[in-house]
């Protein structure tokens, strides 16, 4: 959240504030109660929309990927929030938020506790100065363990080279869904006032310079229909009018000229139009086409950039390409090669934490992110925009700092029931995890949980998802974010390779065909399912790949046999989602993406070409 204090008006003071939290359904809640407290009347599912769901994705994936300003009058103080992503993946929005604020609020579970994308964006936070209040939400769950989650909140800060000051953080507890907060868990509260005014003290006014010429540093961009181009930021120094002359300085020294058309600050979950804004403030500025993530917006007299954002370098790579399997052009309307590199271009803009490359091939791009849902997110938007396209393996990047090969390690934090913890840690081993922290969570309504805490290289947690889930059958719970480049691990990860199983033929799937097939392996398709030579049906229950034929049809004649003819029990195939996809291929396959479908397919569609491959590699 942001505060501005304006001088010598305290109704006029404003706070700047940003929502940190694990769960994004919490942060929803709490805005929503924050709203009505303050006479903003909206309905949840409306302000789900508009604070936290600007993407179709964010409600489906139930996470925030970008960030999103909203405001409230509470006594006479405006004060802004700002609704940061909380996943590591989306760091370049949490690290550009985080500038336009003056504190923030750490929402953590009353069970959960603070979790790893918590500590990932409390650290920006910390390392910027902030102060913090922390909000203990749910603490009406049965199975709340308030007192642990306040220790272990405690140890975080100090982990995180919290200052005195810092650590001194107040503790606001609230059942956000009852609209409640209380400063004493033990007297439950009746409204939201208790947080409120706890912004309001702790807080403070954010550092402006009134008399100062023009400065907004530009943190976020957004497409008005009617206005265009408008760049977000605080006004740290000066103030800004509409129809006023200013000067765009961008990288390298640029200075570009301009002038401001419209200009709106945030009132509730709306951009209001208004004439003239001072320093402090959360603006939007319309007219400067050629403003980009990071310029600074000044005075036309007296031009003085304010410093860039530096944004943490990309993670994990992987291959675009035109769509070249024997379906192409079916369903997208965007295919060739020119639509695919505007559409990744102009995703910098305001993705500034992806890098794209060109290749050797005019029709293929490396692109580089924060981890594979940074990279996933990316690829659906452009599949629901009607791209057509595929995908290769994701692989981590790695550095050299002279004799040293760097690779990225991460944090992993991992629940499952106590039935299970024997074979995750057997499988964590397998993958060069190192156990840092095990804490068994007993339960006095459900089954005991144990909290796993690891220290993995990246490259091992690729695939570990689907893995986990198949060996607990579905009660793992796993987060990881990004920690930093450490000396590669020298000796090979045991992880076990799997098979496919690859059509050997063009045609439709047959139930007859997968019910002779389905005892090989899992399937990825039904019956009646248009399939072509070198596409990927199933995993195979073998570390090899087979071919199968799946459009095989039974053989008809006029004998027939006791119980030949029975019904055919198939097995329902495995969902296919993009994140298993991307998990599941290995180096020789690709994930094929159309605006309706999800396929996977070899790299080398003719099974010949793959065994002369396979021998040329030995």
């Amino acid at each position: 959240m942001s505060t501005v204090r304006a001088p010598q008006d305290r109704r006029s003071d404003i706070r700047n504030i940003a929502i940190i939290a694990h769960v994004d359904h919490g942060k929803t809640t709490l805005v929503d109660a924050v709203l009505r407290q303050t006479h903003v009347h909206r309905k949840i599912d409306d302000m789900g929309e508009r604070i936290m769901d600007s993407m179709d994705q964010e409600r489906e994936r139930g996470i925030t990927i970008r960030a999103k300003n909203a405001s409230v009058i509470y006594n006479g103080v405006k004060i802004n929030i700002v609704d940061t992503p909380g996943h590591a993946d989306f760091g370049g929005e949490v690290e550009r938020t985080l500038r336009m604020v003056d504190g923030v609020l750490i929402l953590v579970d009353a069970k959960e506790g603070p979790m790893p994308q918590t500590t990932f964006v409390l650290r920006k936070a910390l390392a910027l100065g902030h102060k913090a209040i922390v909000v203990i939400n749910k603490i009406d769950r049965p199975d709340a363990v308030i007192d642990d989650v306040v220790n272990r909140t405690f140890d975080l800060f100090v982990h995180l080279g919290a200052t005195d000051e810092q650590l001194d953080f107040p503790i606001v507890y609230t059942s956000a869904i009852k609209g409640i907060a209380t400063l004493d868990v033990n007297k439950p509260g009746t409204d939201i006032v208790p947080l409120l005014d706890t912004v309001l003290e702790k807080i403070p006014a954010p550092a402006i310079t009134v008399d100062a010429p023009l400065q907004i540093l530009v943190l976020a961009l957004v497409q008005d229909p009617y206005k265009g181009k408008m760049g977000i930021g605080k006004i740290q120094s000066g103030s800004i009018a509409r129809r006023q002359n200013v000067m765009v300085l961008g990288k390298n020294g640029a200075q570009i000229p301009g002038k401001v058309s419209d200009l709106a600050v945030y009132s509730g979950l709306d951009r209001a139009d208004t004439e003239q804004a001072a320093a402090g403030e959360i603006v939007a500025v319309a007219g400067l086409d050629d403003v980009s993530i990071g310029d600074t917006i000044a005075d036309a007299d007296k031009p003085v950039a304010l410093p860039r954002v530096s944004i943490d370098e990309p993670t994990v790579q992987m291959t675009f390409s035109v769509n070249n399997s024997p379906f192409a052009g079916r369903e997208g309307k965007f295919l060739t090669s020119r639509h695919l590199r505007e559409r990744l271009f102009k995703e910098l803009e305001t993705n500034v934490s992806l890098r794209v490359n060109e290749t050797d091939s005019a029709d293929r791009f490396l692109v580089a992110g924060r981890g594979e849902l940074h990279l996933s997110v990316l690829i659906e938007q452009m599949r629901r925009e009607g791209y057509e396209l595929q995908v290769s393996q994701p692989e981590v990047i790695v550095h050299r700092e002279g004799d040293k090969v760097m690779e990225p390690y991460e944090e992993l934090t991992i629940q499952v029931p106590e039935t299970y913890q024997g074979t995750v840690i057997e499988e964590l081993g397998k993958r060069r995890g190192e156990l840092r922290h095990m804490r068994l969570i007993h339960s006095d309504v459900g089954t005991s949980e144990m909290h796993l805490e690891y220290h993995i290289p990246t490259r091992g947690i690729m695939g570990l998802k689907n893995i986990l889930l198949a060996k607990t059958r579905g009660t793992v719970i796993l987060h990881h974010v990004f920690s930093a480049y450490e000396p590669a691990e020298e000796r090979d990860l045991l992880v076990t390779p799997h098979g496919s199983l690859v059509a050997y033929e063009d045609g439709a799937s047959t139930g007859y065909a997968i019910f002779m097939t389905q005892e090989r392996g899992a399937m990825f398709i039904g019956p009646g399912v248009e399939v072509y030579r070198g596409m990927v049906v199933g995993q195979n229950s073998r570390d090899e790949d087979l071919d199968v034929n799946v459009c095989k049809e039974k053989h008809l004649s006029n004998m027939r046999a006791s119980g030949s003819d029975e019904a055919l029990v198939l097995t329902p195939p495995r969902e296919m989602t993009l994140e298993f996809a991307l998990e599941y291929i290995g180096s020789d396959e690709l994930v094929e993406i159309t605006p309706q479908n999800l396929r996977l397919r070899k790299r080398l569609l003719n099974p010949d070409d793959r065994r002369k491959a396979k021998k040329a590699g030995k």
